[in-house]
């Protein structure tokens, strides 16, 4: 791995934290050149607006680089590889490579990917970390025990084996060299080492477990784990089995891993008038139409600061990071993120008051 560049991959489920991590992990870097590559489910850049202009020292918009076309592991030729490509590329390179991939994403066809010819001399993983919503999981919403079967077969009377979303989390955990349990402080002592206990049982020997407020890990724990974990696939187990592996004749995106199971669309409606208010009207619309996530950016009556809408669940954080921008100005841009079949007219008229 000498002269490899090493980069890390953020994985987790929806709404766990995975850009709260990265932004602690920016402020706290001390000089590290940190390049990000950010990946939505969906074309509005929630997540890369959080991170583009953070005001973060040593951030800057040229060290961000978005992929929105789609889910990155699905879009390993088209758009991952030529962005790690301009990466190296680049005159004064970074010292280690930060990848946040979408909530949906499957990390095993990413790690793959650094085996392409065109970048496997230059770039190694430096390790896999996957972020879970401690809170989330222990009450079963995310994940793969018996809970979250149950919860999940009571709003399908055809469902009888595993769902997607418990498949994906399964191989986000597989896939890990460290484990976050974050927002741990909404736990009790009891429940964390519960929830810790049964995860330890289910992932491979060596693993690390972090506990975390907030995303608050020192980047001294997450970089420089020095896995190559690209050399390491065969133990990082897949629960989908729908994967080829990568030959000069055949390109390695042509898996499919059950997206057509979520959907994702953006409303877009004035300013608001009452930052309460409208947090209660968007849980009353979560829980009225079943949505997983919903996050974006508001304009808070003649307020000048941006505010920041993050919804999990019927969970939901607000708060202001910085001046809006002329184009963000009037306007209250909101992403939806559930399992398909959402109403749409019907989301759209509630969250519009």
């Amino acid at each position: 791995m000498a002269g490899k560049i090493p980069a890390t991959v953020i994985t987790g489920f929806l709404g766990a934290g995975k850009t709260t991590l990265v932004q602690h992990m920016l402020k706290n870097a001390n000089g590290k050149r940190i390049a990000l590559i950010i990946n939505e489910f969906g074309d509005l850049g929630i997540d890369g607006d959080l991170l583009k202009g953070c005001g973060i020292e040593g951030c800057t918009d040229d060290d961000v680089v978005e992929l929105s076309n789609g889910c990155i592991c699905c879009t390993v030729a088209e758009d991952f590889v030529p962005a790690i490509e301009k990466l190296l590329g680049r005159e004064n390179p970074p010292d280690h490579i930060v990848i946040e991939t979408s909530g949906l994403a499957l990390p095993q066809p990413l790690v793959r990917a650094f085996n392409w010819p065109e970048i496997r001399s230059r770039v190694t993983v430096d390790g896999v970390v996957t972020v879970v919503d401690s809170e989330a999981v222990n009450a079963g919403r995310f994940a793969h025990n018996e809970a979250a079967i149950d919860a999940q077969r009571s709003s399908d009377d055809m469902l009888d084996h595993e769902t997607p979303l418990s498949e994906l989390f399964e191989d986000q955990l597989a896939c890990a060299d460290m484990i976050i349990l974050n927002k741990i402080d909404l736990l009790s002592v009891d429940q964390a080492n519960e929830l810790e206990t049964s995860l330890r049982a289910g992932v491979r020997s060596g693993v690390q477990f972090i506990r975390a407020e907030m995303g608050a890990v020192s980047p001294r724990t997450l970089l420089g784990m020095g896995i190559g974990a690209e050399d390491d696939l065969p133990s990082r187990h897949e629960v989908h089995h729908h994967h080829h592996e990568h030959d000069d004749n055949e390109d390695d995106h042509h898996h499919e891993h059950g997206h057509d199971e979520f959907e994702t669309f953006h409303v877009s409606r004035a300013v608001i008038d009452d930052v309460v208010a409208f947090a209660n009207l968007v849980v009353e619309t979560i829980r009225d139409h079943d949505i997983l996530r919903l996050k974006g950016f508001a304009q808070v009556g003649n307020k000048p600061m941006r505010l920041v809408v993050q919804a999990v669940g019927p969970r939901i954080e607000t708060y202001f990071d910085r001046p809006l921008t002329a184009d963000e100005k009037g306007k209250t841009n909101l992403v939806v993120i559930g399992q398909a079949g959402l109403d749409r007219v019907a989301i759209t008229k509630a969250l519009a008051g």
